[in-house]
Formats: structure tokens, sequence, C-alpha cells
């Protein structure tokens, strides 16, 4: 059960840096610091978006409309957060 708890929180962390990475490229192509038309610049965001965008579109249908400012990744660091605290301190131990 050690493990399968490992594992877990492993995946959530590293979704939770993906998260911040693909939040953090997309300040920098919006300011004009990186371009898209870098090829691997845009592989980087494609593969950050078609990671992200399948939990985020769901939150952002929700949450209402804040001009240009996206919060749904602020929620989904929260939610992240919180089941990592519930899971340490549910999780049965051996």
């Amino acid at each position: 059960m050690i493990a399968l708890y490992m594992l877990i929180n492993t995946i959530l962390d590293l979704f939770f840096w993906v998260l911040i990475i693909s939040a953090v490229l997309s300040w920098l192509v919006a300011f004009n610091v990186v371009n898209t038309r870098n090829r691997a610049v845009y592989v980087i965001g494609d593969f950050l978006y078609r990671i992200t965008e399948p939990v985020l579109a769901p939150i952002r249908r929700v949450l209402p409309n804040m001009g240009g400012l996206d919060l749904s990744p602020i929620v989904v660091l929260l939610l992240i957060s919180f089941i990592q605290n519930l899971m340490a301190q549910y999780w049965p131990r051996f």
C-alpha cells in the first residue's frame, strides 16, 4: 500500500510542476519573450496544453469569467495540495 501511495503522490507532484511550467510558458508567450514559431517552443507548449487542458477545461466552465485572468490553474494546484494532504493524513500506515 505504501508503494501505491508513493506512486499517486509522485504523479500528483509531477502534474503540479507541469501546471506551473505551463502557466509560466503561457506568460512568456503572451509577453513575446518566447515565440511559438520556434519549433521546440511550439512542441513543448503543445505537449503542456494537451496534458493540462483535460483537467483545466471543466474548471474553466464552472469559474466565473474574470476577464483575461485564468484562475483555473490555481484551483487545480489547491486541489492537488488538498488531495496530497488528505492522503497523507488518512492513508493506512503499516
